[in-house]
């Protein structure tokens, strides 16, 4: 873990030393981060559970172009993402159903290299890859369960009221994560759209204590993201 992070800061401090143009901007866009769960519990099957989150995604992007079409873009972006799950019937309990709530809050520095096609003046279509640093801010789920008093519940609005909250908890997770990211882009004058993919390179879980038992968590966290901008200056 620590190799990976100081290679990625690495490459932000060399890159920063070898531009020719280069642009200041801000983005704003869609994200979709995604936790995939390979949790081995004793006496249990292995399951892969992914949990996606929708929200969006605010930041700064710095570009700069090295030679003719290839350069590098760094960026420091907040991202955010929201989970609620359909009810479900609860087995072996008093209350018929529960539903879960999720937020996911995190801080992110991508450092891309790109290439840059010049389809007309000054209007470019672009491939790019690279890795990004994540630090976790906050990653909590709410359990909801059905309190079993429908009868008492407005049929306009058959979920208000219906449930009440049963506990707030923090996943165990190491606060940095290192993914790695394919997309492509268009950029006309100082707009851009970007979008893609990000992969997660390593096991984002701590381990933990169940039942005096500890559980091996395993898994990575991927985001699919989008992203609209505008290059404010130009040197």
């Amino acid at each position: 873990m620590k190799r990976i992070v100081f290679f990625v800061l690495a490459i932000i401090a060399a890159t920063m030393f070898v531009s020719a143009q280069q642009f200041i901007g801000v983005n704003l866009g869609y994200a979709r981060p995604i936790t995939r769960l390979n949790q081995p519990i004793v006496d249990q099957e292995k399951t892969l559970t992914p949990t996606a989150y929708n929200g969006f995604k605010v930041g700064l992007v710095y570009d700069a172009t090295i030679v003719k079409g290839f350069g590098f873009s760094i960026g420091l972006n907040y991202t955010f993402g929201a989970n609620t799950t359909d009810w479900k019937q609860i087995t072996a309990s008093l209350y018929p159903q529960e539903r879960t709530r999720g937020q996911y809050h995190q801080l992110e520095i991508p450092v891309d290299w790109q290439y840059k096609f010049e389809i007309a003046k000054r209007t470019w279509l672009l491939l790019y890859t690279g890795p990004t640093l994540q630090c976790g801010l906050s990653l909590k789920t709410k359990n909801y369960i059905n309190d079993g008093k429908q009868e008492q519940v407005n049929q306009k609005n058959p979920i208000d009221d219906l449930y009440s909250e049963q506990e707030v908890s923090d996943y165990a997770l190491k606060r940095l994560n290192v993914t790695w990211g394919i997309g492509a882009g268009f950029q006309y004058e100082r707009y851009f759209l970007r979008g893609g993919y990000d992969f997660g390179l390593i096991n984002p879980y701590l381990s933990q204590s169940f039942t005096g038992k500890d559980i091996y968590t395993r898994g990575r966290f991927d985001q699919w993201q989008i992203k609209l901008g505008i290059y404010l200056w130009e040197f």
